[in-house]
């Protein structure tokens, strides 16, 4: 049997140890804490959040990229 080993590509800062700890925080985190947290994310002031239909997300996406670059 072959066994085929693969190395995983992380995003420049992040490695192996990184990303266990932050699976280990959140794994720990109380549920309280963890809807907390969900919760700040939704009242950050100046965002809001659309359930949208899946077709013009892309032109969506567009559209905010050259708002911020305005």
């Amino acid at each position: 049997m072959i066994v085929s080993i693969q190395k995983t590509a992380f995003p420049p800062g992040w490695n192996e140890d990184r990303i266990r700890s932050v699976l280990s925080r959140y794994e720990s985190q109380p549920e309280e804490e963890a809807v907390a947290e969900d919760k700040a994310v939704f009242d950050a002031s100046g965002r809001t959040v659309m359930k949208i239909p899946m077709e013009p997300a892309s032109e969506i996406r567009r559209l905010i990229a050259e708002h911020k670059a305005a």
